[in-house]
């Protein structure tokens, strides 16, 4: 007779692998539907803790990995990152749980997997994930996870903290339509992100319900001089110029901005500037930057509570969305 797994009993059950393992451990931070699921389906399975697995199982670190499938210039140059942090690191201080940083891109992937699935960690949240970062599927299968932003590849059970990027990138572009443009382009972040891929297809489909083509579409990375890059190709493509341009986050804003400025075009009375984050650079460019506003610290506290809730067998929303709303300032 082949043995029932953890797994197969976490996955009977609803619940996570390390919930199981508190059940057969004995924890009293188990909700009692929690308890009463697992205890069935180990009925149902059969199911006998292997006694070595199950030494392993009870050895709580106490501690959370925030996983970024990024270079360190990126994490360190986006504000986005550092607000996220600072909302998660809040809610933690009310826990007994620490917070781990592990940054690590395609070529790191293996290492911080290989950490995760070795037992450095209770459980991880991951943000910032690009189709390439297939390692990030290994942390899911080890351990509780909780993405922040909509998963590349997304599974039946995930938990998800997110806000509704369609409706922001609508938000932006319908704003710029009632401002009476009608040559409005957009420049997105990279599209190995579904966040940027959500934030083009809002841009779309405001321009769509009011019968206008999309003056231009240009690729981004969501960095400064990804913004610049694209701006450079706006201009190379020649006349007529964009009355408008959305842009998928504050920092490539920027990046535009400069480049339109250099080249001897004024915000807003030639082009006017749309952003998405509502950062710090959103007030520290000149003009002050018109953006969606998404709620990054709430979004790290959200991120927080779900996995805290998910370790100690509580009932926790698969998906959590925060609103976003436009906040006008000079630049359109």
């Amino acid at each position: 007779m082949v043995r029932a797994t953890i797994e197969e009993v976490a996955a009977a059950a609803g619940v996570s692998r390390s919930t199981v393992s508190r059940v057969v451990n004995g924890s009293t931070s188990v909700s009692p539907e929690a308890l009463a699921a697992v205890q069935d389906a180990i009925a149902e399975l059969h199911y006998v803790p292997n006694p070595a697995a199950r030494t392993l199982a009870s050895r709580q670190t106490n501690a959370i990995a925030l996983v970024v499938p990024e270079d360190t210039t990126r994490f360190f140059g986006d504000p986005f990152f550092a607000t996220i942090v600072s909302g998660i690191s809040a809610r933690m201080t009310r826990s007994d749980y620490i917070l781990n940083l592990l940054i690590a891109s395609e070529e790191g992937g293996a290492k911080t997997a290989g950490f995760v699935r070795n037992g450095g960690v209770d459980g991880a949240i991951i943000v910032s994930h690009h189709t390439s970062d297939s390692f990030v599927d290994r942390i899911a299968e080890a351990v509780p996870v909780v993405f922040g932003g909509r998963p590349v590849r997304a599974r039946p059970g995930d938990y998800v903290v997110d806000v509704d990027n369609v409706l922001g990138g609508r938000m932006a572009t319908q704003y710029l339509l009632d401002r009476g443009h009608r040559r409005i382009a957009t420049i997105s972040g990279s599209l190995s992100m579904p966040a940027a891929v959500d934030r083009v297809q809002g841009f779309r489909d405001a321009l769509a319900d009011a019968g206008i083509p999309p003056a231009a579409e240009l690729d981004g990375d969501f960095t400064e001089e990804g913004g610049a890059e694209a701006a450079r190709r706006l201009l190379a493509a020649g006349s007529p110029l964009p009355d408008a341009v959305f842009v998928a986050s504050d920092l490539m804003a920027r990046g535009v901005m400069r480049v339109l400025r250099s080249a001897g075009i004024r915000i807003p009375e030639d082009v006017a500037i749309v952003g998405f984050d509502d950062s710090q650079v959103a007030v520290a460019v000149d003009p002050p930057l018109t953006t969606v506003q998404q709620p990054m610290y709430a979004q790290g506290e959200a991120m927080a509570s779900v996995l805290l809730d998910v370790l100690a067998g509580r009932e926790a929303p698969r998906s959590t969305i925060l609103p976003t709303e436009l906040v006008v300032r000079a630049s359109a």
